[in-house]
């Protein structure tokens, strides 16, 4: 995303009409950047795999308290999830982004194959595309024209307008790797409690409590986050993603506490 669009959609949640002149005056569009800082484009990557890590450990975290097991049992179940469902989630990141790219790149591939061999016939497309808009007559030769004298220009209109697909530079080794790291650090919040209990001298009836507040706040804090990918003020994210890891964490318990009763009846 563009600084000069960032500030357009803070403008917009605020309803503060003058910044929102300020960010579609001449000189802004003008200086706007281009390209997305590198580190931007895996913003979601890492909001998603944080979310995903923080609230599948303390539900394992729950459940486990819910059934009243050892803090043993805490370590070992978390740590597993860690390793693996997040090595799972930055496989699957990876191998979905990589798909993406391929099919891109090949609808690509063809689009430039048929406006080398078949000009005609996707010229005509261009001509189509424009009038269902409203151009006509003089207008629309002039349209047609201007965009298919630059043959980069024509493939990227025929892959936005009549496939609907807004190609992006991504790297998906970075990708995934982004996913599984955010994973990681985020899911590792709910363990830190039974991690350095000894070091902090925490009362073992108040480890629990400790997990729960370092992870209702690190919820909010990376919920709020996605601010930032979607349409959505910052409080309003952060309380949404606080209430689902909320009702898993509290489901997660109750189930631990019941399959608990029913194995210790049997």
């Amino acid at each position: 995303m563009s600084e000069r669009l960032r500030k357009a959609r803070e403008a917009y949640d605020r309803g503060d009409m003058e910044a929102t002149r300020e960010a579609h005056t001449p000189e802004a569009i003008a200086h706007e950047e281009e390209h997305k800082l590198e580190e931007g484009k895996y913003l979601g990557d890492m909001v998603y795999g944080a979310i995903d890590g923080i609230v599948t450990t303390f539900a394992i975290v729950s459940g486990v308290v819910g059934a009243s097991l050892p803090t043993s049992v805490i370590l070992v179940l978390g740590f597993a999830n860690l390793l693996a469902d997040g090595l799972s989630m930055g496989v699957g990141n990876y191998l979905g982004t990589k798909s993406e790219l391929d099919f891109q790149r090949r609808e690509r591939d063809r689009e430039a194959w048929e406006v080398d061999n078949i000009p005609e016939g996707e010229r005509q497309e261009i001509r189509e595309i424009y009038a269902r808009k409203g151009f006509n007559g003089g207008v629309l030769d002039s349209v047609v024209e201007v965009i298919t004298s630059d043959r980069e220009v024509w493939i990227d209109t025929m892959m936005v307008e009549e496939l609907n697909i807004i190609e992006e530079q991504k790297s998906p080794m970075k990708a995934g790797a982004a996913t599984y790291i955010a994973f990681i650090g985020a899911g590792l919040i709910p363990l830190v409690s039974y991690l350095l209990a000894s070091v902090l001298n925490i009362p073992e009836n108040q480890l629990f409590l400790f997990a729960v507040i370092l992870t209702a706040v690190t919820i909010f804090a990376v919920g709020s986050a996605r601010s930032m990918i979607i349409t959505k003020r910052w409080y309003a994210a952060g309380l949404e993603m606080l209430l689902v890891g909320g009702l898993t964490a509290i489901v997660s318990y109750y189930i631990g506490h019941i399959l608990s009763s029913i194995v210790g009846a049997a």
